[in-house]
């Protein structure tokens, strides 16, 4: 199955290091990242998709970080 998910975070080294943790796990990198003023919080916020082809059946059940 093609597993997708978008990360999104603060514009801090934790956004760095989600993304870090996805591709260590497997997910690569699906298309460019994205930036964006939150004005609810008054923060920049990024976000980045990844995908990830593993083993089984997608259903919606299915947990994407467990992957």
């Amino acid at each position: 199955m093609k597993l997708y998910r978008f990360l999104s975070e603060e514009d801090t080294s934790a956004f760095c290091h989600k993304v870090t943790e996805a591709l260590n796990a497997g997910w690569e990198l699906y298309g460019n990242p994205t930036q964006t003023f939150d004005q609810a919080s008054g923060v920049m916020r990024c976000g980045q998709a990844v995908i990830k082809t593993a083993e089984g059946t997608y259903i919606s059940d299915t947990k994407l970080s467990a992957h």
